[in-house]
């Protein structure tokens, strides 16, 4: 069914044509009859699977309304934060939809779409920590994603922290429950969904970076498949889709505007 998600492992997408250059990967997704999408399926509420074993989320949902617009079937291969560009550079997917953070230094590796979601970067906590700034980090444990940015923010803000990675967000949030670690740097849209799920949870309330935009990642160099994801993401962000898919997945209105504020 034209629009379906499905998991599926990696597979190569690479195509040529006669003339023994590589085409656009739009042409490819439409000839195949497929889009490739990696989102990570272990940051709920972005990307999950279901009790039958199915992706779903957040991110999952824009993977399958961008499929749908291009006419073809959605395969979600789940992926991690680590994985997310050497899944592009190797061509197993044609697209990243896991809440990918525009940096520059990524860049120099991938293309980024116009974004989709704004995110602050806060502390998950518990409410007996004490916690309240990324100043009360001093000598404490702070989890982190294998990939992530947040690492780094934590160390630029307070150099005493201690800094563990974990390979998912889900190990990460699991790391702070069982006291492991004593706070965990994350996307405010996902911590304050798990802050919901678990009431000794809190999140604070001012972000550790400046606002993030998370865009859509696709391979560097194929300007026509960019073109394409950013005019479907500017009918996708103004037709009310998008805001009506937020407000499934996360319960509330949009926090913060997609356009950055400077």
């Amino acid at each position: 069914m034209t629009g379906a998600a499905f998991l599926t492992a990696c597979s190569s997408s690479a195509q040529t044509t006669g003339a023994g250059q590589q085409s656009s990967t739009l042409q490819t997704v439409i000839k195949r009859g497929t889009l490739n999408v990696a989102s990570c399926l272990t940051f709920p509420p972005f990307g999950s699977l279901s009790k039958d074993n199915k992706p779903q989320g957040f991110d999952v949902d824009v993977a399958t309304a961008m499929a749908k617009a291009l006419g073809v079937k959605v395969k979600v291969v789940d992926t991690t934060s680590a994985n997310r560009i050497p899944n592009l550079q190797t061509k197993k997917v044609d697209a990243v939809v896991c809440n990918f953070t525009t940096t520059a230094e990524r860049a120099k590796q991938v293309a980024f779409s116009d974004p989709y979601i704004v995110a602050g970067e806060v502390l998950l906590v518990k409410k007996s920590s004490g916690i309240s700034t990324i100043k009360d980090l001093g000598g404490k444990t702070v989890a982190v994603t294998k990939g992530s940015t947040n690492g780094d923010a934590v160390k630029a803000g307070n150099p005493e922290a201690k800094i563990q990675e974990y390979d998912t967000s889900s190990a990460a949030v699991l790391a702070v429950k069982q006291g492991q670690a004593d706070a965990m740097v994350e996307d405010s849209n996902f911590l304050n969904y798990q802050a919901k799920q678990d009431p000794s949870l809190k999140v604070t309330k001012d972000s550790v970076v400046p606002l993030e935009y998370n865009a859509i990642g696709v391979q560097s160099g194929d300007s026509t498949w960019l073109q394409w994801v950013n005019t479907w993401l500017r009918e996708f962000n103004t037709s009310g889709q998008a805001d009506a898919l937020y407000k499934k997945w996360f319960g509330v209105d949009r926090v913060y505007p997609l356009n950055p504020s400077y």
